[in-house]
């Protein structure tokens, strides 16, 4: 069994777009909390090239994480396992360690740290499934 590019890279792009859509949907559940904490360091709101900037990286996320759901699949022949173990290995990756250290840095509260890294949780799970269910498995 190979790993198929193609569908990596479509599949990755359908998964990316569950973290967009997830990322957009957290905005109102925090409110006004990040906005707040920018200014605490005289810092704006985010603005369009933030966006961009977030969105690019939510689509590279979807990838990597069908990257390596594609890579474990073989071993494993469980597509939940494998849709797990990647989620968990790109959250701890992406999205633990990074929060982590901005509240060691002093640069995010505890709390909306914690709000974040669980969302990120849930959606790196929900993309990580997502591409599991879409990825075509190619046979050599």
């Amino acid at each position: 069994m190979n790993i198929n590019l193609r569908s990596v890279l479509f599949t990755g792009l359908i998964a990316g777009l569950v973290i967009i859509v997830s990322a957009a949907t957290m905005v109102p559940f925090v409110g006004n909390a990040f906005d707040e904490n920018l200014a605490r360091f005289d810092l704006p709101p985010l603005g369009v090239g933030a966006m961009f900037y977030f969105t690019s990286v939510s689509l590279f996320l979807g990838i990597v994480v069908v990257s390596i759901y594609a890579a474990i699949l073989p071993g494993l022949m469980s597509k939940f396992k494998a849709a797990i173990i990647s989620s968990l290995l790109v959250w701890f990756l992406a999205y633990f360690l990074p929060n982590v250290s901005m509240v060691v840095y002093g640069f995010m509260p505890v709390k909306l740290t914690i709000i974040g890294t669980v969302w990120g949780l849930v959606e790196i799970l929900l993309a990580s499934m997502v591409g599991a269910r879409f990825y075509k498995v190619k046979y050599a």
